[in-house]
């Protein structure tokens, strides 16, 4: 399956059925008066979260999207039937935008969540509506309202614990490929990643996390170079950020400082966001030049700096159990703020607002 994180795609709800002008004819009956019916509404057009999907590729040649329309009302009071709504399936972690792509109209990041992308315009009213005393034979009915119509983005954002960066042939897809059952490519040369792969460690029989293996990135990319920049936006909800340098090469700090550079450019939330750097293909250097580098790498990062080589399995499981570390206290973190949310909407339920003093987290 080819992996999609990015598309324009056209919504439209259905319009509403126009109401009916008619009136009862019948022979026993004289002066029956209206009884037009209302139009069906339209159909809506909804966005769910499907825990199945992975990617965007469904929508690569179907951009277009709209809803039934509402049936017109008919006589003897008989009401039109609505029209179907629509339900476009996302994977989770897909974000939706406005037609410029730079306002972002809901983040959908629970299995199961809905969002109504747009609502079918209502039924117009038939002739029955109008009747009054002074008005007993009415003779105009509604047309049924318009639709909603929109060009939206659906960008998708993995949801990964951990995420893998570093320059072209650091050694990513082999670490993921060594500590998961994911099958990324590997080769002796650049970009061999050009899309992302998850990979499911399992350190234990309770301790598992998700890590993403993102294309390497390069200098500039943060600005469009290169291939990396497309998926920079997959390391945002990342707990941690698993950065391998290649110790093989000339200036392992440089190599650092340039990635760290374009994730600072892309987001300045990459200051805050835990940075795990990493000492790659240590068992293809002699232990004074890994003694260097780390002290090098060290001094730019201002941090300890795990030695690891991802080809013999020297150091990996240290380095697991660090990101997991930094998983564990996201998870704790996002369990509190769940219960906090559905204590608050609890006592919103029982008509005690959150602002109140009985509240309390």
């Amino acid at each position: 399956m080819k992996f999609l994180d990015q598309v324009k795609v056209f919504v439209a709800s259905g319009n509403g059925g126009a109401g009916c002008v008619s009136f009862r004819r019948e022979k026993s009956i004289a002066f029956g008066g209206p009884n037009g019916g209302d139009g069906g509404r339209g159909g809506d057009v909804w966005a769910v979260v499907n825990d199945d999907l992975n990617t965007l590729i469904d929508y690569r040649f179907k951009q277009h999207f709209k809803g039934g329309t509402g049936m017109h009302g008919m006589g003897r009071d008989r009401t039109g039937g609505s029209g179907d709504d629509i339900v476009i399936q996302v994977p989770v972690g897909t974000q939706i935008f406005d037609e410029t792509g730079e306002q972002l109209l809901i983040d959908m990041v629970e299995p199961g969540q809905k969002a109504l992308l747009a609502k079918g315009g209502n039924g117009g009213w038939g002739n029955v509506r109008f009747k009054s005393p002074t008005n007993q034979a009415p003779r105009r009915a509604n047309p049924g309202e318009e639709g909603e119509e929109r060009w939206i983005w659906l960008r998708l954002k993995l949801i990964a614990d951990a995420g893998l960066i570093g320059l072209p042939n650091a050694g990513k897809s082999t670490l993921l490929s060594a500590i998961t059952k994911a099958r990324p490519k590997t080769a002796d040369y650049p970009f061999t990643t050009l899309r992302p792969h998850l990979g499911v460690v399992e350190l234990g029989a309770a301790e598992r996390f998700v890590m993403a293996d993102l294309p390497g990135l390069i200098e500039g990319a943060a600005e469009g170079a290169g291939l990396g920049h497309r998926f920079l936006g997959h390391a945002e909800r990342c707990a941690a950020i698993l950065h391998l340098v290649d110790g093989t090469a000339e200036d392992p700090a440089n190599s650092y400082c340039v990635i760290r550079k374009e994730l600072v450019d892309y987001d300045e939330q990459f200051l805050q966001k835990p940075e795990i750097v990493v000492l790659n293909k240590c068992d293809a250097i002699t232990p004074d030049m890994i003694a260097k580098h780390k002290a090098e790498l060290e001094a730019e990062c201002g941090h300890e700096v795990y030695t690891m080589s991802g080809v013999s399995g020297m150091g990996v499981k240290e380095l697991l159990s660090e990101v997991f570390a930094h998983v564990k206290i996201r998870r704790a973190k996002e369990k509190k703020e769940r219960e906090i949310a559905l204590k608050a909407k609890a006592l919103e339920e029982k008509g005690l607002a959150p602002e109140s003093d009985k509240w309390q987290p």
